[in-house]
């Protein structure tokens, strides 16, 4: 399978997460706690079967350590803004993750984004802020949950792009195994600490607990946790705001929740899309100009994709 088509559905399957945790009643730490805790059998199951090099795991620890601590972060900032305010407003803010994604890799990875691509982004966050604008309250609590989901913004992108950097070496499974235990395990300290309970829920919250698992943690995180080994972390940011279109739409005609958008976000949507149509076209065109003379972080290494049955054939150490 493509890592571009990887990705589109991981983008897909990560579009219900926001409408589907204002089913939930239980507290946003036990929420991130099970979407994550819930998928570890099948990711260790998966990177035992990756025969990935304990060197290399050994080597990228310290990076998937602070990967895992800013994907708890990231989790529990977005899952408490929904509490706050709007599912458009907090999907949205967090997918800000471009911007800071785009700093953190130029100061870091030396990645830029080539001229089409910085189109791509400012279509798609002027998108994102136009719909933001269009769904914007005015009272403290929904400020408040805004600003929740702009620390995740900031926390995913940093997630994002050291996954960049560790996937260059790292089988996805055995990095997504590590990284999603490392949060699941501070999200468990950050339970104990304020005393959140993490049992004792509601037949209904378990369910949401195990979609989210099952859609948006294992297939879309893991999903662009591959795609990171095939584009920088910009362009999945990127390809990742399409996103709160879909959640948007979902809030829109689930009538449980009912959250009809603006016409300035349904043009917001249209902005989005049309940055993430420029970003990945501009994708393809880059690794297709790969097989004739591909850039530096292409020539890293290849690991098929997760969903094909070659996964991890001799390890994922560089090629």
């Amino acid at each position: 399978m493509s890592p571009l088509l990887v990705l589109i559905v991981a983008v897909l399957a990560t579009t219900y997460a926001g409408p589907i945790v204002r089913f939930a009643a239980a507290p946003a730490v036990a929420i991130a706690f099970w979407r994550l805790t819930l998928v570890l059998p099948v990711t260790f199951a998966l990177a035992a079967r990756e025969r990935q090099r304990i060197g290399v795991v050994r080597a990228a620890f310290p990076l998937m350590l602070l990967s895992g601590v800013l994907l708890a972060l990231h989790f529990w900032t977005w899952i408490a803004s929904l509490r706050f305010t709007t599912v458009a407003s907090s999907v949205l803010l967090v997918s800000l993750k471009p911007i800071f994604a785009w700093g953190i890799a130029a100061l870091w990875l030396g990645e830029h984004p080539t001229r089409t691509e910085r189109w791509g982004i400012a279509l798609a966050v002027a998108g994102a802020a136009l719909i933001g604008l269009a769904d914007a309250r005015a009272s403290g609590g929904a400020l408040g949950g805004d600003a929740l989901a702009l620390a995740g913004a900031v926390t995913g992108a940093g997630y994002y792009v050291i996954g960049r950097r560790v996937r260059r070496t790292v089988s996805v499974w055995s990095y997504a195994s590590t990284v999603y235990a490392v949060a699941g395990v501070l999200l468990g300290f950050m339970a104990a600490l304020s005393g959140a309970p993490l049992t004792g829920f509601a037949s209904r919250d378990w369910a949401v607990f195990a979609a989210l698992a099952a859609g948006p943690m294992l297939i879309g995180h893991t999903g662009m946790n591959y795609a990171l080994q095939h584009y920088r972390a910009t362009t999945v940011n990127v390809a990742a705001l399409g996103e709160p279109v879909g959640a948007t739409i979902i809030a829109w005609l689930v009538p449980a929740i009912h959250e009809v958008p603006r016409p300035a976000a349904l043009l917001g949507g249209l902005l989005v899309l049309l940055g993430i149509a420029l970003s990945l076209g501009e994708g393809r065109r880059e690794k297709f100009d790969s097989a004739r003379g591909e850039p530096t972080a292409h020539r890293r290494g290849h690991l098929p994709s997760p969903f094909s049955s070659g996964e991890g054939k001799g390890g994922g150490g560089e090629s």
